[in-house]
């Protein structure tokens, strides 16, 4: 037998809200005699809510998704543990790893919209990547000829080999 654990009702006001959820608590308790868990059962503010990874806002009189808080939050977690320097992964593998990651995340949040998000979580992950790269550059020749390889100053190579930066 399976149940439907998740659900969201939609109402005008919040009177109308707990109206419908006391109704159908009944419903369920007493017609289908299944357990309503009252802890996890609210009424709030649509912006507040998050169901399946997914928040929402309304805009122009429409309920629109976006990508929750804490979605993103477990974004950056992961792509963090992924881009850790000591996590001895070699560059290919964690290459590998980041793109079917980011292929399924996307896949499945492709209904949000995320606006600047994703723009501030590639420009973090570019410069975690450039961390990782930059680690294993043990020598401080190797990164001088490295950076001036990618385009830095002349000067500012040198100083970054005389630092060990």
């Amino acid at each position: 037998m399976r149940y439907a654990d998740d659900g969201l009702i939609f109402c005008k006001s919040r009177r109308a809200a707990e109206r419908v959820r006391d109704s159908i608590t009944k419903y369920i308790e007493g017609y289908l005699k299944l357990k309503v868990n009252c802890e996890k059962t609210e009424c709030a503010y649509i912006g507040r809510m998050k169901f399946l990874g997914y928040g929402f806002y309304v805009r122009d009189g429409k309920c629109r998704l976006r990508l929750h808080q804490m979605s993103e939050a477990k974004l950056r977690r992961k792509l963090k543990q992924i881009t850790s320097r000591s996590n001895g992964m070699g560059y290919e593998q964690r290459k590998t790893t980041l793109r079917n990651y980011l292929r399924g995340w996307a896949e499945y949040f492709n209904l949000a919209d995320m606006g600047n998000r994703v723009a501030a979580i590639d420009q973090w992950l570019r410069r975690r990547l450039r961390m990782c790269i930059r680690k294993s550059w043990k020598k401080t020749r190797t990164r001088g000829k490295n950076l001036i390889r990618c385009g830095e100053p002349t000067n500012g190579a040198t100083q970054a080999r005389a630092i060990g930066a």
